[in-house]
Parts: C-alpha cells; structure tokens; sequence
C-alpha cells in the first residue's frame, strides 16, 4: 500500500494571524489526510480509528492552543499535540508489525511524523523563550506570537 499523495498544499505565511498560517498545522493536518487515505480500506477497525483520532489530534491541538490567545495555554495544547503524535507512532509500529502497512511506506509515515515531533519542540521552545521574554518586560499577553515567527527552524518546505 503506497502513501498516498496530498491534495492538500496550504502556503506558509510569515505572518501569523490565524492558526491555519503555522506551518506545524499545516504539516500534521497534511499527515492526517495521508494517513486516512491509506487506511481507507483497513479492516482493523480499532486500529485504524485510534490511528485517526491521534493523526487529527495534532492538528486539532495546535489549533486549540493558538485560538486560546495565550502562551501558557498555546504551549500546553503543543505538548498534547507532541504526544498524540508520539501515540501515533506507536501506532504505525503496531500497523507495520502486523503486516496492516508496508514497511517502506510505515517507515516513510514515522520518518514525518519525527520531523514533526522536532518540530513542535522547536516551536514550544521558542514560544517558551517568548513568554519569559513577555513575563519579564510586561504582564500582557496580547499578539502571543509577536516576535516568533517567521519560523527559521521549520526548513521544511514539503512532506
């Protein structure tokens, strides 16, 4: 079963005033669609919903975080979001294992969804460093993502 190709190719902006500009949304939405057409024929229905739920989580969660205006909150809904993909992984492995996926396109699968756990590091990383920054010169958390983006560490210009 060959990884499907994405239909979906949203542009990254370098300013970000909704969450559909973040490049990290970009690529986890990007990998749930993949990840729903190639298991659109799967019988393992467990599986393959509990695949599904994590791949939208991702999305889902950076999307939350960002609609919650503040940095405390935006950083906690990336750490859920790293960890249902880290869940997601597993997954893969288990459907790789189970002979559900081909090696070769599991292997493609867990190699972005690697880059996309490191780059949701990154990002909380970056978003930490700029509520310290915030906590220390001012008590406000208007335009939480001021100063951060262009985002010079997410290279990645395509899955």
């Amino acid at each position: 079963m060959a990884l499907p190709a994405s239909t979906y190719t949203p542009q990254f902006m370098a300013k970000v005033d909704k969450f559909e500009d973040l490049l990290i949304w970009q690529k986890g939405l990007s990998q749930a669609i993949d990840l729903y057409k190639l298991m659109v024929a799967c019988t393992d229905f467990g599986l393959r919903d509990q695949m599904r739920r994590s791949a939208v989580s991702v999305p889902s969660n950076v999307a939350e975080g960002f609609e919650r205006h503040t940095n405390k909150e935006f950083i906690r809904y990336l750490r859920i979001a790293k960890g249902s993909n880290g869940e997601l992984r597993t997954q893969i492995h288990v459907a790789i294992g189970v002979g559900i996926i081909e090696t070769t396109t599991g292997e493609e699968l867990l190699a972005k969804s690697r880059i996309l756990s490191s780059m949701l590091q990154n990002l909380i990383k970056t978003v930490k460093k700029v509520f310290l920054n915030q906590k220390t010169e001012s008590r406000s958390t208007k335009n939480h993502l001021a100063g951060i983006l262009p985002l010079p560490f997410l290279p990645y210009s395509k899955f």
